[in-house]
């Protein structure tokens, strides 16, 4: 089978690109014909290697531009890339092709929605984010740090701003969302792809009912290294540090629960808490091979998201690793943690439920139970990305009309509202 993988980058620099990058490896390794388009290179050199053509553009992507006025016209309607997709998708044979996409909201634009409706091969979409939905792509209010209960682009959207920066920015956000409605983006998806079940039922109310949707979780990049042997260490935070992940929730939290905080990762909010939390412990940008030390180390990750998420990898690799997860009770992580057994839930954006939370792990023989608890329940069912292949090919087989091979697999399940 041809499978054209559609990206805004082609290279690793978020869960959203990993996980676009190694499906393409590991499909062009089990000997389908790869192609990765994406806007943003350079390409990771492990495609080559692989197997795998890239068609890359050689653009820039929303967060290198010094303006959004100076990007807008790209990020608005990216002509050359629908043009350069539009060509991919006349060479390919529509009886033997997928096309996947990824990602379009940093780079490509709405600009390939008519190219995939017009395209005779079938076209699957994996929601990594709710830029389908939401004009901001996250359903969450910046300025007050909460989700936004708004309905898109209706008159209470577009009167109030929620956006990072400014209202004119967020109006161009609104244009671009109708641009994407109008020229026809969502109805060229023959499959949705989701990964979690928050995430499909915040999805549900704005995609036909006709949409054919799979539960395909993401791969965890984790070795089964067994039981940890303790003692614990930190309560940590790993991750971007700007306010949507809830960082200062965790600082304010551990200060009330008398314990140090540690934080793995670098971001807009750093200098701020360094300010404000000077008994916290910040490690800076860890690589992954550093953060996967730091998770295996720790009492417990500590997961504040304000916003709803889609599948937080860091989430699931803790528990893989065999450390117990504190997950706020709005993200898609609380699906992953079983409330009381390998960790627990907390009140969203509250310091004092978070810091009740950690009280429970501050002994050790209680954290050392559900570490091993997290990592019995990983691993009795792993992610693996063998099984995201598994997952992938049953979808790509489904909706190009092939004739399954196997009985393993996801399933099409109806859309529903959330409620």
């Amino acid at each position: 089978m041809r499978i054209v993988l559609v990206a805004d980058h082609a290279y690793i620099n978020g869960g959203q690109a990993k996980v676009s990058l190694e499906s393409a490896i590991g499909l062009a390794r089990r000997g389908h014909e790869v192609v990765l388009f994406a806007a943003v290179g350079p390409a990771d050199p492990r495609l080559a290697e692989a197997g795998v053509r890239t068609v890359i553009l050689g653009q820039t992507d929303v967060t290198k531009a010094r303006s959004l006025a100076s990007f807008g016209v790209q990020w608005l309607w990216n002509a050359p890339a629908a043009a350069r997709l539009r060509d991919l998708v006349a060479e390919s044979d529509p009886r033997d092709t997928v096309i996947h996409v990824h990602a379009w909201a940093k780079a490509l634009s709405p600009s390939i929605g008519p190219v995939l409706r017009a395209a005779a091969a079938p076209v699957v979409y994996t929601a990594h984010e709710y830029y389908l939905a939401c004009p901001n792509g996250g359903f969450y209010d910046y300025p007050v740090a909460a989700p936004c209960h708004r309905t898109p682009n209706g008159l209470a959207c577009l009167t109030h701003n929620c956006d990072s920066r400014t209202y004119p920015r967020k109006l161009m956000r609104v244009a671009r969302h109708a641009l994407m409605r109008r020229t026809g983006l969502v109805e060229g998806i023959d499959a949705m792809i989701t990964i979690s079940e928050l995430q499909r039922q915040a999805l549900a109310p704005y995609l036909p009912a006709s949409t054919r949707t799979y539960d395909v979780p993401n791969p965890v990049d984790v070795e089964p290294l067994g039981h940890r042997a303790g003692p614990p260490g930190d309560f940590v935070f790993v991750g971007r540090l700007s306010p949507e992940k809830g960082p200062g929730v965790f600082a304010e939290a551990a200060r009330l629960a008398g314990v140090r905080a540690v934080f793995a990762g670098d971001g807009p909010a750093r200098a701020e808490l360094e300010a404000r939390h000077p008994e916290a412990l910040f490690l800076g940008w860890q690589s992954p091979d550093q953060v996967k030390a730091v998770l295996r180390g720790a009492r417990a990750l500590v997961f504040p998201s304000v916003w709803y998420e889609g599948q937080p990898l860091t989430v699931l690799e803790a528990l893989a690793l065999g450390t117990p997860v504190l997950v706020s009770n709005v993200c898609a992580g609380r699906e992953a943690v079983q409330h009381g057994e390998n960790g627990f839930w907390f009140r969203s954006n509250d310091p004092q439920a978070l810091a009740n939370a950690m009280s429970h792990l501050v002994n050790d023989a209680t954290a050392m139970r559900m570490g091993r608890a997290a990592y019995d329940r990983f691993w009795a069912e792993p992610l693996t990305l063998e099984r995201h292949l598994d997952g992938l090919e049953r979808v790509y087989r489904e909706v190009s009309g092939q004739e399954a091979e196997q009985e393993a697999g996801p399933r099409p399940r109806p859309m529903r509202a959330a409620g």
